[in-house]
């Protein structure tokens, strides 16, 4: 039987007033990618927050590993899930095996000393993300696909078993896009890990998701298989807009497209 890892119960969230995530119940697995997907304001990257905790839901429960997650010290809770934002921190004047060390921070804090298993982990990170010819680059100077591999390798040497990703294609090319997201599906069947990725193209949820969750108005309007979801009358209902589907020809992953 799977092991849940992340589990949320009747999660709420208010901002100003306004109510943001309503009623969400969720149990997410080991070694599976979740795509969460939906429209603009419908509370997807809120959502990945709370699972972070970048910030606290107005009401529920939200656990991991079958603990409530308020009950893990901040470093204990860094050691099982990573997050990267839609909007990483500034990089500059730093290299991609600097930013990867970092991720090594939640285990041996400020003063800890870094040891020669971090920097195995460190170096494990950067050949994984095929990073080894840019790890005295600047990272700001990078290709924004190379970028993303490196943020990917840090979470990497951060050795989490969760790792929550804001839209890490959104500014990328359709090449990078297939990269990054190839890379991610290969590490959580490989290492075991959840996955929690928020996109906006239904087709690469589909195409690299085990799972895909879609929310609108704050709450999850379906969820399932790629072949549940990516269907007419269910993306209508998340999208308000009417889409047709069809099967690629060669992998059978249903594809959609406006009408």
């Amino acid at each position: 039987m799977a092991c849940a890892f992340l589990t949320m119960s009747q999660l709420q969230f208010e901002a100003s007033g306004k109510r943001i995530l309503q009623g969400i119940d969720l149990s997410l697995e080991k070694a599976r990618v979740y795509g969460l997907v939906g429209q603009n304001g419908s509370g997807k990257s809120t959502l990945l927050k709370i699972m972070a905790r970048q910030v606290v839901p107005t009401s529920g429960d939200l656990s991991l590993q079958g603990e409530p997650a308020a009950r893990w010290a901040n470093r204990a809770f860094a050691r099982q899930v990573a997050y990267m934002p839609q909007f990483t921190p500034a990089t500059d004047g730093m290299t991609v095996s600097e930013l990867v060390a970092l991720g090594r921070f939640p285990w041996h804090g400020t003063l800890g000393r870094f040891t020669k298993a971090d920097q195995e982990l460190v170096d494990n990170a950067i050949e994984r993300t095929d990073l080894e010819r840019f790890r005295d680059s600047l990272v700001a100077n990078m290709s924004g696909g190379e970028r993303q591999r490196a943020w990917i390798a840090m979470m990497l040497a951060q050795n989490a078993s969760c790792l929550l990703l804001d839209e890490p294609t959104s500014a990328l090319d359709l090449l990078h896009q297939d990269g990054v997201l190839a890379l991610l599906r290969e590490l959580s069947h490989e290492r075991g890990l959840t996955i929690v990725v928020v996109l906006h193209d239904i087709n690469l949820a589909a195409r690299y998701c085990d799972e895909i969750i879609a929310l609108n108005g704050g709450r999850i309007a379906a969820q399932g298989r790629p072949a549940d979801i990516v269907q007419s009358e269910v993306l209508k209902s998340v999208f308000g807009v009417d889409m047709g589907v069809f099967p690629h020809p060669v992998s059978d992953v249903p594809i959609s497209y406006m009408l």
